[in-house]
């Protein structure tokens, strides 16, 4: 028979108050009220069609919240593209362009005025450049100490992490942002490329990527990356957002077969399946937390490059106590 325990992982806890962010699924005992506790999901999370961008492309980056996002380089397919758009919320805007043009870059940031764009693919080189974004220009600072593509990032402009990628073969380097310069850092236990992360430069989540197509994900604490739950679906050409190492959104990808239209939800502990996407997508831009996301562009099996949107509004959740007098 199944328990509590085996299922989730964890006992049923003691508290004097209600904990302040229970997982879904999680059952606790309030000792003050003399009630047990547990919290579901109400309603689930939905993704909405919002306005295309100007310029359909794929393997760019995003950086930015849901309604004040930016969609960075990428591929026309060809060429290689240094295009910028800013998203307000309801329309895309064509604004300054990269002072180098590429593919797969990361990104980090917190809105459409202030990001940072870092490594990359040029068409001849691993890029070793970052770019910082004022809102309305960009500017060259320091380069990372390796040049690489494919790589995945999160932060703002003046914290950031970089991670993983690809360089003459896949790497496990991580590099730190100040501001100012990089450093290097702990390394991933995996070395990947075409991954994604969420989260800051002091708590972070590293998930899916190649080669192989990776399920694995790792969890940052400023110091050190540990493995934890592995994706449902193994994946690359992934994309993500999510505020820390404990609430991330993995959106998208591709398995080896097909472009994914999936989204699995970190809460944590446990990666759990969400409502899909519209269309399944590759090599797209992603922008936001988990309450709040959107999704731009990428590569669709059937229409090629793609300028599509979508919006990510999350899960609700409701907490059902259960008197034990």
């Amino acid at each position: 028979m199944a328990t509590y325990l085996g299922t989730n992982g964890s006992r049923i806890q003691n508290y004097t108050t209600d904990p302040d962010n229970p997982n879904t699924g999680e059952v606790w005992y309030n000792a003050t009220a003399n009630t047990l506790k547990f919290q579901f999901t109400s309603t689930a999370g939905v993704w909405s069609t919002a306005n295309s961008m100007n310029t359909a492309r794929y393997e760019l980056t995003g950086a930015g919240a849901q309604t004040s996002a930016l969609a960075i380089g990428g591929t026309l397919d060809p060429p290689i593209s240094a295009l910028v758009e800013s998203y307000n919320g309801t329309n895309w805007t064509e604004v300054g362009d990269l002072n180098e043009a590429r593919s797969t870059p990361a990104g980090a940031g917190a809105s459409n005025t202030a990001a940072l764009a870092f490594g990359g693919y040029t068409g001849t080189a691993r890029s070793v450049n970052t770019e910082k974004w004022d809102g309305s220009s960009w500017t060259e600072v320091n380069n990372l100490n390796t040049g690489r593509s494919n790589l995945a990032g999160d932060g703002t402009n003046t914290a950031a992490l970089a991670f993983g990628g690809y360089s003459t073969a896949a790497v496990a380097l991580t590099e730190k942002w100040n501001g100012t310069n990089w450093t290097e850092v702990g390394d991933l236990n995996t070395a990947r490329y075409s991954l994604a992360g969420a989260g800051t430069y002091a708590s972070a989540l590293a998930f899916g990527g190649s080669a192989p197509r990776r399920a694995f994900t790792e969890s940052w604490n400023d110091t050190a990356w540990t493995e934890v739950g592995d994706l449902n679906v193994a994946r690359d050409n992934v994309g993500g957002t999510g505020s820390d190492n404990d609430n991330a959104l993995c959106i998208g990808g591709y398995t080896g077969d097909a472009n994914l239209a999936s989204t699995e939800l970190w809460n944590g502990t446990n990666w759990v399946e969400q409502n899909d996407l519209s269309i399944g997508v590759r090599a797209a831009g992603s922008a936001g937390t988990t309450t709040a996301a959107i999704s731009f562009a990428g590569v669709n099996p059937s229409a090629g490059k793609v300028a599509v949107a979508e919006q990510w509004n999350a899960p609700s959740t409701t907490v059902k106590t259960i008197s034990t007098d």
